[in-house]
């Protein structure tokens, strides 16, 4: 069995690499892509859910945080009673940015000193730290400008100390490059993978592949595994453009990242056979292609923030492995996070793998019969 499943895995390698369009589509797209994308993309950002830790309570620090609530973009996650709240709010990404205000804020404010405000965003995603640290900016501005009206003082009463968690200097490149790795891994994955079976049929041999001693469990795996190993060399790839070209630091664990991209490759791999056996043709197999493709990365966060979208939008979105895909891989890249952190994003990244390829199974079986 495994000497069937071996040359019918080369026969597709060698279908596929001998035709120049093939190989072009493989290697070339993917790398103009990353180039493009990563010195062009950017991003908005209209929400902004933020907690307060008040360790003051008076009512300077009430009128400042009424600043807040009043800001149309800002939504007030909970109030923080401990320090060790904060690291816990951001890591799961409950919050943007946390407020911290000193315990002695009103005190020095009514004397007259400047008193500082500490603010600490999540920096993973550079762009949206820096649009929420300008919005920031803007509102104590108001507030000073409030206060100084109201107490006839001079100068800036309150000062705001700005602190990004995961990415200091706010490189936005760190985070659109690591983000391509999910999108362009899926791009190739589903293009070998979804012309696989339809490119026989179109040329008349697949027919042929029937006659032959293989079963049909053993041809989806002969199919399957091409998708896999150039998923899986697609993103090695990239990661290493990504850190070394790019200078994206690489701060987690290539065990953590290298089970992320198996679980994603295999759920893009049953997506693309599902297509596959589908379609025909060629053209109706490149069609589902890019009808899955658009949507995935639409409503994967890639380019528009999921907190942003309807809420029905957002159900969607947990159907797509996208998600999680790029949650695994700006955490491998940014935070350094292990199995435990990623728990969330596997399970569902590998519920999502086994849907789709027990659906290509019996999509490729009922196709044959």
């Amino acid at each position: 069995m495994l000497g069937r499943i071996l040359a019918l895995t080369v026969k597709e390698f060698l279908a596929l690499f001998k035709d120049k369009r093939s190989r072009f589509v493989v290697v070339i797209p993917p790398l103009i892509q990353l180039l493009v994308f990563g010195y062009a993309a950017s991003f908005d950002l209209n929400h902004i859910p933020y907690a307060v830790y008040d360790r003051d309570g008076g009512y300077a620090a009430r009128e400042l945080l009424a600043h807040f609530q009043g800001a149309p973009s800002f939504e007030l996650v909970r109030p923080i009673q401990r320090q060790e709240e904060i690291a816990e709010l951001i890591d799961r990404r409950a919050a943007l940015l946390v407020i911290q205000i000193p315990p002695r804020f009103t005190a020095d404010l009514v004397s007259g000193r400047t008193a500082p405000v500490q603010v600490l965003i999540d920096g993973r995603n550079s762009n949206s730290a820096q649009i929420a640290q300008s919005d920031v900016s803007r509102i104590l501005t108001g507030f000073n400008q409030d206060w100084i009206a109201q107490h006839q003082l001079q100068g800036m009463p309150v000062s705001l100390v700005t602190r990004a968690w995961y990415n200091p200097n706010l490189e936005s490149r760190w985070f659109f490059v690591s983000g391509l790795v999910g999108l362009l891994t899926l791009v190739v994955t589903m293009m070998v993978t979804a012309l696989s079976v339809a490119r026989e049929r179109e040329q008349g041999t697949f027919d042929q592949l029937l006659v032959t001693p293989l079963r049909p469990v053993e041809i989806l795996i002969g199919k399957a595994m091409p998708g896999i190993l150039i998923g899986t060399l697609e993103a090695s790839l990239v990661v290493t453009l990504a850190v070394f070209w790019f200078k994206v630091p690489l701060t987690g664990g290539l065990g953590v990242l290298y089970s992320g991209i198996l679980l994603f490759v295999l759920a893009a791999v049953g997506v693309g056979l599902m297509i596959s056996s589908l379609a025909a043709t060629l053209q109706q197999a490149l069609l589902g292609a890019f009808l899955f493709l658009v949507p995935a990365v639409i409503l994967s966060g890639f380019a528009t923030p999921i907190d942003n979208m309807p809420d029905a939008v957002q159900t969607l979105t947990l159907v797509d492995p996208l998600r999680y895909y790029l949650v695994i891989l700006r955490s491998v890249f940014l935070e350094g996070a292990g199995f435990e952190l990623l728990l969330p994003q596997m399970w569902p990244l590998a519920l999502i793998a086994l849907a789709t390829l027990a659906a290509a199974a019996w999509l490729f079986r009922h196709r044959m019969s």
